[in-house]
């Protein structure tokens, strides 16, 4: 009997204890339940962005674009036959006029074959001589029916030969003599050395680089133009140009050429400008800003924005625009940019952008694409 009244408060015991763990596993669930719903309600909260409309134009600002400085002519010079170079009469820096000699390569090869031409001219017009005396000695031997026709047509057609062969051994003199000039290197125009890449007893192959000269007093500027820009640049159009290596001074140059094809893989357009440089104080490869005075009425099709509005991520700079969905409620849109210049006025949008389309202006980098997101009521303005 008193086994079975332990046995029966040991069943109790478990029953109890049994019970307890399913409470506890219960009210576990019911936290986690519920810590979902919160976490659901709290990814269902709609958060409000400050926004602005995107409009046409911008201010009368200046436009400026970086190029780098080049000389107006630039010729790399090369001989035009192979040889061993025996002086270099020039140094980088050098001022040269044209005739000037750049530099000489061992003639004496040159002047050989030349020697042996003139030696080849003479023996070739002995033998035409003796030809021509030979034929005329034969007309009058057949005018008195001395020699037969045909001794006569032989000593014309030998007269003939050596007379052509006298044309061809004068014209391999002169081309002897022309490799022989060709051994001199000649400065083709008034310039500065830029470039001196060979050494004295440096042998040398016909077109192989010998020296850089590029002419004084212009210097040109390369530069690429947004293609919303370009139909406001003309030839003449007068510019300012600065050079960091040349502080605090601008050099009024003008426009040149204006490409009328795109490069690379944008929509920027090639523009040439030139700008005095009798001084010699530009020198190639300085990096050099061009700015263009671009009147604000002219500016159709440009937008502006202002900078913080464009976010950069591994595929470039984008903003977000915003697409209707019900009430005050909208959906962001990641639409990527081509930027260009940041101006005083904000930040140029090349591509991407056409006008009307309202944008994020603030917390760019804390939104994401098609996300649902509250306007406030205040539109922001940007002019």
């Amino acid at each position: 009997m008193k086994r079975i009244l332990i046995n029966n408060y040991y069943r109790r015991v478990k029953m109890i204890l049994i019970r307890k763990d399913l409470l506890i596993f219960c009210l576990f669930l019911l936290m986690v339940f519920v810590a979902c719903k919160e976490e659901r309600i709290e990814e269902q909260v709609i958060r409000p962005v400050r926004y602005m409309e995107v409009i046409e134009g911008g201010g009368g600002q200046a436009r400026i674009y970086t190029g780098v400085a080049k000389a107006g002519i630039e010729s790399k010079l090369s001989f035009k036959v192979i040889g061993n170079i025996r002086k270099i009469n020039i140094k980088v820096g050098s001022k040269v006029k044209r005739g000037h000699i750049i530099a000489l390569l061992d003639a004496s090869d040159y002047q050989v074959k030349v020697k042996e031409a003139e030696a080849g001219l003479k023996q070739a017009e002995s033998l035409e001589l003796n030809a021509k005396n030979n034929y005329e000695r034969s007309k009058s031997l057949y005018e008195t029916n001395s020699i037969s026709k045909s001794e006569l047509d032989a000593a014309r057609a030998n007269y003939e030969s050596a007379r052509a062969n006298v044309d061809g051994v004068r014209s391999s003199l002169q081309l002897t003599k022309l490799q022989l000039s060709y051994t001199r290197l000649l400065a083709p125009f008034d310039g500065i050395i830029a470039e001196v890449p060979v050494d004295l007893n440096e042998n040398v192959k016909a077109g192989d680089h010998i020296a850089t000269i590029t002419s004084e007093g212009e210097t040109e500027v390369e530069i690429s133009v947004p293609g919303v820009m370009i139909s406001q640049i003309t030839v003449g159009t007068k510019v300012e140009v600065s050079f960091a290596a040349i502080k605090n001074e601008v050099f009024p140059g003008k426009v040149t050429e204006v490409g009328i094809s795109t490069v690379g893989i944008g929509t920027t357009y090639p523009v040439k400008v030139k700008l005095d440089n009798s001084e010699n104080r530009i020198r190639p490869g300085m990096a050099a800003e061009v700015k263009f005075q671009i009147e604000k009425s002219t500016q159709s099709g440009l937008i502006i924005v202002p900078p913080n509005c464009v976010g950069e991520d591994s595929d470039g700079n984008y903003v977000f625009t915003l697409i209707p969905d019900s009430g005050n409620i909208v959906i962001t849109h990641k639409q990527m940019v081509l930027v260009g210049n940041l101006t005083g006025d904000g930040l140029e949008i090349i591509e991407g952008l056409v006008g009307g389309e309202l944008i994020v202006t603030a917390g760019v980098s804390r939104v994401q694409n098609g996300q649902k997101v509250k306007l406030l009521s205040n539109q922001e303005t940007f002019k």
